[in-house]
């Protein structure tokens, strides 16, 4: 079972890794790594991605929470269809309006995130790499909104958090990649990958429904356990 997660997790993170690219790949190459000697450079760049798949984790166990809470109260099947529609329906906003809705309560957060992540990369040191990584795992990404989309609609925590740590692995090759081969990576190649995202968010949105419906296929629509809590009786 913990299998389904952590296979789906990687795939959505691999498929994910052409949008981390074109949005992540120039905080990437923002990196000042080039003046570290080559064993330094590697450790950095390491350290920077785990603190990316540390906060998908962090966010993993907060939306495993609230996932949990959906499960027991019932309402899982309809809320992943619901969230499926709505994925739908913010892709099908950005093709004919050619804008995205933003939310713009959390504006002010990720500001903060940004000037944060300024006073870090400004930092010395290994450790500020680290905490570059987790900083950024908190910038907005339609990606990573899927994930989390994803781990709301899991049966319990420790799924929810395996399953977005894996999304943080499955995404690590192409940007380890862009680190080291940044000079092969050009503006148009970014951009290439970010014009197929709402495909790609349309085939989750796919997913959701399709797991909501409990139609007992592996992967994609799993059968979903009931929420039943065991009877008390009295003597």
């Amino acid at each position: 079972m913990l299998s389904q997660f952590i296979i789906a997790g990687l795939t959505l993170g691999i498929i994910s890794s052409m949008h981390c690219v074109g949005m992540c790949g120039p905080l990437s190459l923002a990196l000042p790594t080039q003046y570290l000697a080559s064993l330094k450079r590697t450790l950095a760049i390491l350290l920077y991605q785990v603190g990316r798949v540390i906060t998908y984790s962090a966010l993993g166990f907060i939306f495993g929470l609230l996932g949990r809470r959906i499960y027991l109260a019932g309402f899982q099947q309809w809320f992943s269809i619901g969230m499926g529609m709505l994925i739908l329906f913010l892709v099908a906003h950005h093709w004919i309006f050619r804008k995205r809705l933003q939310l713009q309560f959390l504006n002010s957060f990720y500001i903060t995130v940004q000037r944060m992540m300024i006073r870090i990369l400004n930092s010395k040191g290994m450790a500020p790499y680290l905490f570059f990584g987790i900083a950024n795992g908190f910038l907005p990404c339609g990606m990573v909104y899927m994930a989390l989309a994803g781990a709301l609609v899991t049966t319990d925590i420790y799924q929810s958090v395996l399953f977005m740590a894996a999304f943080g692995l499955g995404t690590l090759p192409a940007m380890i990649a862009v680190s080291f081969l940044k000079q092969f990576i050009g503006t148009q190649t970014r951009s290439s990958f970010r014009r197929a995202v709402p495909i790609l968010i349309s085939v989750m949105a796919v997913i959701l429904i399709l797991r909501g419906m409990n139609l007992g296929i592996p992967f994609v629509s799993p059968s979903l356990p009931s929420a039943t809590a065991t009877p008390v009786t009295c003597h």
